[in-house]
């Protein structure tokens, strides 16, 4: 028995070393290629617990998740020959991972091929659209125009582009001054035409309004003057009456207007005569003054 143990360790053992290099795991966020002396064998793209040839053949994992990549900014001249500097991003994931180690290898390999694909599907796309088509809602169906046209070429690197999309559309730092200038300049245009339709319609509210008052007064005048001669001939006729009357008492009423108009500053001086036709009512039935002269 004691000579049989050594034997039984070293057979598990063994054992264990052929069973860990035969079997591996494939976990759901992979996919894996099996190689044998470098040369693909088969791809395996379901997770779980999967075999190979001992020493001979080796695994090699690939991400299946959605991957990113950054495009490099890139100049593009729209159809309207504006430029722009687009700067974009796309997510891609490996959907062959047979033909992605043939052709590209390894990450770097993929993201040197997605450059240039890309590149050109943003120049290809956008150089057929205007300005303001880059930069207003249609850019989500040039977002899908641009993936289904890089997703043709990039279906010979084993990787599906998922999504395109653009960060920032803007205008070169020379052109964007420009540009700014320009609308700086024609806003400024528009604000002198508004003041001036500003000024011009207010002289003509305020012309329209002065002549409205001319003719307001004017009529309002002419009506007051007509009003006045009603009662000037009204107050003519009543005094006529009252003078054919009692001539003696219109006379009266006449001096004492006189005298309220005469006497009405508080320092006034008269010199006349005291028998003058003025201080006629001033002298009483005997001859007399009955104010007691002069004033």
């Amino acid at each position: 028995m004691s000579k049989s143990l050594p034997l039984l360790l070293i057979a598990a053992g063994a054992f264990v070393v052929l069973a860990w290099s035969t079997l591996f795991t494939v976990h759901q966020t992979e996919q894996a290629l099996v190689l044998q002396f470098g040369d693909p064998k088969r791809a395996i793209t379901e997770p779980g617990l999967n075999w190979k040839l001992p020493f001979v053949q080796n695994v090699i994992f690939f991400d299946k998740r959605i991957l990113d990549y950054d495009i490099p900014e890139a100049e593009v001249i729209a159809s309207d020959q504006k430029r722009l500097v687009v700067d974009a991003f796309a997510r891609y994931r490996i959907t062959n991972p047979l033909k992605f180690r043939q052709t590209v290898v390894t990450l770097a390999g993929v993201d040197a091929r997605l450059s240039t694909l890309l590149n050109a599907g943003l120049r290809q796309v956008l150089g057929k659209e205007s300005f303001f088509a880059i930069l207003s809602g249609e850019r989500a169906a040039l977002m899908n125009l641009i993936r289904d046209r890089v997703n043709h070429e990039a279906a010979q690197f084993g990787i599906e582009i998922v999504d395109v999309r653009i960060r920032r559309a803007d205008l070169p730092e020379a052109n964007s001054q420009a540009i700014y200038r320009r609308m700086q300049t024609e806003r400024e245009r528009e604000a002198r035409e508004a003041r001036a339709q500003g000024a011009e319609i207010a002289q003509r509210i305020r012309s329209r309004a002065d002549r409205e008052k001319t003719v307001l007064l004017a009529e309002a005048k002419r009506d007051s003057e007509i009003t006045r001669g009603k009662g000037d001939s009204e107050r003519n006729r009543i005094f006529a009456d009252a003078v054919g009357k009692d001539p003696e008492f219109f006379s009266f009423y006449r001096s004492m207007r006189a005298y309220q108009e005469a006497f009405k500053a508080d320092d006034t001086t008269m010199v006349l005569s005291p028998d003058s036709e003025f201080f006629r009512y001033f002298i009483d039935l005997s001859g007399k003054g009955s104010a007691g002269g002069t004033r």
